[in-house]
């Protein structure tokens, strides 16, 4: 057992053999032993390392997988919705292991997302210590002049978050359609961050999309596709979060 990894209940689950809720009524009724030890805590985090037995049968330990999606507009960053609205696990019909997202895209969003089984390497990857930078596109309705782009880079206050990018670069603008589009790089992934801080400024987004996570883009790939990340990727991503 360790202080880090994934929750005890969240590894039950994400073996299939039952839901969190449940995986959690388990642990308190002492029905899981981590390393031939009962745990009744719902904090106790475990690695791939250790061993767990629910009802005294060991859980099975998937192999780690790891894919890149382009996931589609109209699309939720989730394993199931409540109102029954496509998931992107929809779009993975011939993935067989039970990944989850690394974070989340907004339904309207569009672009780069990841999925996996390894606990590890999205903690890894979301701990905002680590900043693993991620790029977006973003088309606004409006022009922001020289002062509203400075405050990008200083942050915007939006209720409790102070939004900001730590790079931005003007692709196009339109002053016919008064639009502009935008390339923004964040090193944090705060909710709807990028929407939040352009609607803050008064700039509404019209369209978004995630172009580029960490060292990994979206080339060769068309909206709804998806594939396995290379070994050679799934090491550089890992590193160049580690070495933030």
């Amino acid at each position: 057992m360790t202080t880090n990894g994934e929750r005890l209940q969240k590894v039950i689950a994400q073996s299939g053999i039952t839901s969190r809720r449940k995986a959690e009524q388990l642990i308190i009724d002492g029905k899981v032993k981590v390393n031939g030890q009962t745990v009744t805590e719902l904090g106790t985090k475990v690695t791939g390392d250790d061993n767990v037995e629910v009802n005294g049968v060991p859980l099975e330990k998937e192999a780690f997988v790891y894919y890149m999606l382009y996931k589609p507009r109209g699309v939720i960053s989730s394993l199931k919705d409540d109102k029954n609205r496509k998931v992107v696990i929809d779009l993975m019909e011939d993935v067989s292991e039970r990944v989850f997202p690394v974070g989340r895209l907004d339904y309207d969003t569009s672009g780069l997302l990841l999925l996996t089984n390894d606990g590890n390497f999205a903690n890894l990857l979301m701990h905002p210590k680590h900043g693993v930078e991620k790029v977006y596109v973003a088309k606004i309705k409006g022009i922001l002049d020289k002062r509203e782009l400075g405050r990008l880079k200083r942050g915007v206050k939006a209720e409790k978050d102070l939004l900001k990018a730590t790079n931005y670069a003007i692709l196009s603008t339109d002053k016919k359609k008064n639009t502009m589009i935008i390339e923004l790089t964040l090193q944090e992934g705060k909710n709807r961050h990028v929407r939040r801080m352009m609607e803050q400024l008064g700039y509404p987004v019209m369209k978004l999309k995630r172009e580029r996570y960490g060292t990994l883009t979206l080339d060769g790939l068309k909206p709804g596709d998806y594939r396995a990340l290379t070994p050679k990727e799934i090491k550089q991503i890992r590193n160049s979060a580690m070495e933030l």
